[in-house]
């Protein structure tokens, strides 16, 4: 009874596995983001190390698949996560400006923080995304808008558990301490697992069609030239009655 109570696929089993890649993940992240610029790499690295426990709940190795995931996600990661952070810091001195000429510049600051908006929320689907599927930086961008609004309420949710724990942490700056310890221990990790926990559901489909083509695909479907056999041939041949 106590191993079956201990064992990985019972719910105790699978909530410590979980808390483990939690804390794993989240340690990984803290020391990628202290350089800042692999901030981006340790954002696709966490996503996917947390996805990959989900997906193989026998065989979990946080701590490998983290670092898997930061060499192989390092460049594209890197690329769009400085980007990013370009563009946000122009909008950000747009927006500085605008706030000091006052008068019409009021609205084009609600412009703004609209584009700076999106982009912040184009990150919190880019990084995931890129930990799931290998592609070409435009078209991770694409997949991303495009899973930001197939499910509605999945968006939602995602940009309520980035955005509101983050501030909330700033609002109570008595217990910043008491939060920092938080986030540095499993907060980053936590949100990126509901994250990619409501995220998972949606690539499943595509990660099983990928898999499907390059596991068990005929020749002609993956773009190999296919010759039938003399078998085949006969066959063919017979039903044309020759």
């Amino acid at each position: 009874m106590l191993r079956g109570f201990l064992d990985n696929d019972s719910l105790f089993g699978q909530i410590m596995l979980r808390c483990w890649a939690i804390i794993i993940c989240n340690l990984c992240f803290v020391i990628t983001v202290l350089p800042i610029v692999t901030a981006g790499a340790g954002w696709a690295a966490m996503d996917f190390a947390l996805m990959n426990t989900l997906k193989n709940k026998d065989s979990a190795a946080p701590f490998r698949d983290f670092w898997k995931g930061f060499a192989t996600n390092f460049k594209q990661a890197t690329i769009s996560w400085i980007c990013s952070l370009v563009l946000l810091a122009f909008l950000a001195m747009e927006w500085y400006w605008c706030r000091q000429f006052g008068g019409i510049f009021d609205y084009i600051k609600i412009g703004i923080l609209m584009i700076a908006a999106v982009i912040v929320i184009t990150m919190m689907y880019l990084f995931p995304t890129m930990a799931a599927f290998k592609a070409t930086i435009p078209q991770l961008i694409q997949d991303s808008i495009y899973f930001m609004f197939k499910k509605p309420l999945n968006l939602i949710m995602i940009v309520f558990v980035h955005i509101v724990p983050m501030a909330l942490t700033y609002m109570d700056l008595q217990r910043l301490p008491l939060y920092a310890f938080l986030w540095t221990f499993f907060g980053f990790a936590a949100v990126s697992l509901i994250t990619v926990n409501l995220l998972l559901a949606e690539y499943m489909p595509y990660l099983e069609t990928k898999k499907e083509v390059k596991e068990g695909e005929a020749p002609e479907q993956s773009g190999q030239k296919y010759q039938k056999t003399e078998k085949e041939i006969l066959d063919e041949m017979q039903k044309l009655g020759m």
